[in-house]
C-alpha cells in the first residue's frame, strides 16, 4: 500500500514569508555545516528594512554565508562554537564571538536559559506519511535547540537523507516550512601533503584491529583512514563522519563486530561529505545519528573498549599542554568534542587518545614549543594528552614526567628545532645538564617487527629512542650476575645514565640500536637489547645483545640479530665482530648463525668472531615480517 504524502498545509511559504516575523534583538541558531539552511539566511541577508542587532549561534557553517570576493560577507553578529575557515574572516569586524566550550555542555547551556534562542533555522527532509521529517545529516545540537527555541522555521528538503537515530521531528513542532529543490550542500576535504601523509602512516600504525574510531574534522585524521585497508572489524563511533568511511565499509574494514556498544552501528551526529556519503546513510539503519552531548559523553565514548580518539593540534609545548583552538592569538577551530573524546578513548578498556600536529607550521617555526606562548590558547590539559604523533614519530606522554615527556616530544620535533628545544628544555630544568640527542631523523615505523618466539609469545623488535634509557635500566637490573659479566665483561652493580644513553640514544647511522618489547606501547616492557657500533677504517661492526633471563633460550637473540643485520646490510655494513668470553656457549651459538662468511679465533681471553655479509651475495634475504617471523624464528 502506498502512502500519500503528508500535508504541510497552511505552514508552507516562502523563505520571504517565513524570516519575516523576525524581530531586532533576536537571536538564531543556524543548522549544523553542510545542512545550514540556505535560502532562509539569503533571506534574512538581504531583507529590507534589515532587523537590527540579530546574532547568529552556530557550531560549524560551511559555505553558508554570502561570498564577496571569495570572503565571507554578512550584516549579523555570529556567536560560534568552532571558528571554521568561513567565520575567521568576520574576527577583524567584531562580527565574531566565540565560545570556547565542550559541545556536550552545550545543552545545559541552553536548557538553563544562560543562551536563549529565539528562533531555530534548520533544513529538514520531507515528511513521511506521519508527518515526521529526518533531521537528516545534522543531527549534533539541533534536538537541544528545539526543545528551548521560541520559533523553528525549517527547509524542506527532498535531496536531504532521512536518517536513523534520534533524527526524526514532527512537523507540528515548526513554525513555518519552506520547500526547496536544491542539492544539499558538500564538502571534500583539500588533498593532505607529503608531511600529513607521513603523520596519517603514524597514526594507521597503532590502529587495531577491533578498533573503534572516532576521527574528527582535520585533514590529517581523515587522510589516516586511507592506510587502514588491511585492517579487521572496525567501528565507528564519532561527532563527524566523512566519504573517508564508506571505502572502509565497502571493503569490509569496518564492521562494528566487535563494538561493545552499539554493536553493528556506525554512531555519528553529523557528517559532512559528498553526495556519495548521503546516498549511503539514506535510510540505512546501518548508521545511528544522535544528539552530540550524546555522542561525544566521556562516560558514552568510554563504553566502547579500543576506543581510538584523533585530535589534529595547532601546537604543543614541552609539558604537554595542547594549542586547539588558538593559535598566535588567532582563533581557529574549537574545543568541540575533542576533550570529552579523549577523556573518554582514556577510560577505555584499551583505549587510545591520539593528538597530531604536524612538526612545524607552513613558515618553518616550531610547533612543538618549550613554552606555548602568549596567543597560544591551552585547549587540552597536559595531564589528558596521551599519544602525540608528527611526521617524525610517536611520543607517549601519560603517566610520564617532565622530563621524560620534553625529551620524547624533543625526539618527534623537526630535527632543525632538536638542538634549540633541547637547549630550552636545560634552561627550564626539564632535562638533565648532560643531555643529548644523536639522532636527527625521524623515527623508522617501517622497520618494527612483530615477531613470534619459541614459547609462542609475541614481541616487536624497533629501533631506540634516547627516552629509552629508563626501561633499558629495568632491564639491566632484571640480570644475573652472569649475564652481566658476559655483556660488560666487568662486575657492574648498575650502569650511569651516561652509560645507558650509549644502548639507545644512537644516531642510526654509525651507532645502531635496536629494542626488544612486550605489552601495548603505552606500557611497553624491555625484553632485549641489540646494539652495533661501526668502525669506519674497516666497515665492521662491533656487535652486542642483552636478553632478559625469563625470554632467553626463546629466540629472541636470534630476531635482534636478524633484525640488527638487515639494518646493516641495508646500510652497506660489511660485517659483523663479535668479541665474546668463551664461558659464554648461547652468545657464540648465535654468533655462528650469523648470515654470511664466518670466522673464529681465540686468544686466551675472548673469542672473537667475524661474520662477512659481502660474501652472502644472492643468497641474502630480509628479515621476515610479522607474517612469516614464526617459522623464521623457531626454525632458527
Amino acid at each position: 500500500m502506498i502512502s500519500k504524502p503528508f500535508d504541510m498545509g497552511p505552514k508552507l511559504t516562502s523563505a520571504q514569508r517565513a524570516v519575516s516575523p523576525i524581530r531586532a534583538g533576536s537571536r538564531i541558531y543556524i543548522g549544523t555545516g553542510c545542512a545550514a539552511p540556505r535560502s532562509l539566511l539569503a533571506a534574512l541577508e538581504t531583507m529590507q528594512p534589515r532587523p537590527a542587532d540579530l546574532e547568529f549561534v552556530s557550531f560549524l557553517t560551511s559555505s553558508a554565508l554570502p561570498q564577496v570576493g571569495g570572503a565571507s560577507r554578512t550584516h549579523y553578529g555570529h556567536r560560534v562554537f568552532f571558528v571554521g575557515s568561513e567565520m575567521r574572516g568576520l574576527a577583524a569586524s567584531g562580527q565574531l564571538d566565540y565560545v570556547p566550550i565542550s559541545l556536550e555542555e552545550v545543552p545545559r547551556l541552553l536548557t538553563s536559559g544562560r543562551l536563549p534562542i529565539d528562533v531555530a533555522l534548520l533544513q529538514v527532509s520531507p515528511p513521511d506519511a506521519r508527518g515526521f521529517v529526518s533531521l537528516g545529516i545534522s543531527v549534533d545540537l539541533a534536538p537541544a535547540i528545539l526543545s528551548v527555541a521560541r520559533t523553528a522555521i525549517a527547509e524542506v528538503n527532498p535531496a536531504m537523507p532521512r536518517t536513523h537515530g534520534e533524527s526524526l521531528v514532527h512537523l507540528d513542532r515548526f513554525d513555518a516550512l519552506v520547500k526547496v529543490d536544491a542539492p544539499v550542500a558538500e564538502y571534500v576535504h583539500p588533498k593532505i601533503g607529503e608531511i600529513a601523509e607521513r603523520v596519517a602512516r603514524y597514526i594507521a600504525s597503532i590502529i587495531d584491529d577491533g578498533s573503534t574510531l572516532q576521527i574528527g574534522l582535520g585533514r590529517v585524521p581523515n587522510g589516516a583512514l586511507r592506510y587502514l585497508k588491511d585492517r579487521r572489524d572496525l567501528g565507528i563511533h564519532s561527532d563527524v563522519i566523512t566519504d573517508g568511511i564508506v571505502d572502509l565499509i565497502e571493503a569490509g574494514v569496518v564492521t562494528g563486530r566487535r563494538k561493545s556498544h552499539r554493536r553493528d552501528r556506525v554512531v555519528a551526529s553529523y557528517c559532512l561529505g559528498t553526495r556519495r556519503l548521503y546516498d549511503f546513510i539514506d535510510d540505512n539503519p546501518g548508521f545511528e545519528f544522535l544528539p552530540v552531548d550524546q555522542v561525544c559523553h566521556p562516560r558514552e565514548v568510554s563504553n566502547q573498549s579500543r576506543m581510538v580518539s584523533i585530535t589534529q593540534a595547532f601546537a604543543i609545548d614541552l609539558t604537554g599542554q595542547i594549542c586547539v583552538d588558538q593559535f598566535e592569538g588567532e582563533f581557529y577551530g574549537g574545543v568541540s568534542t575533542q576533550v570529552g573524546f579523549m577523556q573518554g578513548a582514556a577510560r577505555s578498556q584499551d583505549g587510545k587518545p591520539i593528538v597530531c600536529l604536524s612538526s612545524t607550521t607552513d613558515d618553518g617555526a616550531s610547533r612543538i614549543k618549550p613554552l606555548l606562548e602568549a596567543g597560544d590558547g591551552v585547549g587540552i590539559a597536559r595531564s589528558d594528552v596521551h599519544y602525540v604523533i608528527t611526521e617524525y614519530g610517536i611520543a607517549y606522554l601519560f603517566g610520564k614526567s617532565i622530563r621524560e615527556r620534553a625529551l620524547a616530544l624533543i625526539e618527534v620535533a623537526h630535527p632543525r628545532w632538536r638542538e634549540e628545544l633541547l637547549k630550552a628544555a636545560k634552561k627550564l630544568r626539564y632535562v638533565r645538564a648532560d643531555q643529548y640527542l644523536a639522532s636527527q631523523v625521524a623515527y623508522s615505523v617501517d622497520r618494527e617487527r612483530t615477531v613470534t618466539l619459541k614459547n609462542g609469545s609475541k614481541a616487536m623488535i624497533r629501533p631506540a629512542r634516547a627516552s629509552d634509557a629508563g626501561a633499558l635500566q629495568g632491564l639491566f637490573h632484571r640480570l644475573s650476575d652472569e649475564d652481566v659479566y658476559t655483556r660488560f665483561f666487568r662486575r657492574v652493580r648498575a650502569l650511569s645514565y651516561q652509560e645507558l644513553q650509549t644502548l639507545c640514544n644512537v644516531n642510526h647511522e654509525t651507532d645502531v640500536a635496536f629494542l626488544a618489547v612486550i605489552g601495548p606501547r603505552e606500557n611497553e616492557k624491555i625484553i632485549g637489547s641489540a646494539c652495533y657500533f661501526l668502525n669506519p677504517t674497516n666497515n665492521l661492526a662491533e656487535v652486542a645483545f642483552m636478553v632478559a633471563p625469563e625470554f632467553q633460550g626463546a629466540g629472541l637473540g636470534t630476531a635482534l640479530q636478524a633484525c640488527l643485520q638487515e639494518y646493516a646490510m641495508s646500510r652497506n655494513v660489511r660485517g659483523f665482530v663479535f668479541e665474546i668470553l668463551p664461558r659464554n656457549t648461547s652468545m657464540l651459538r648465535l654468533a655462528a648463525r650469523a648470515q654470511g662468511a664466518v670466522t673464529t679465533s681465540r686468544d686466551e681471553e675472548v673469542v672473537h668472531v667475524t661474520a662477512l655479509f659481502s660474501d652472502t651475495g644472492s643468497s641474502r634475504s630480509p628479515l621476515p615480517n610479522s607474517k612469516d617471523a614464526h617459522a623464521r624464528q623457531l626454525a632458527a
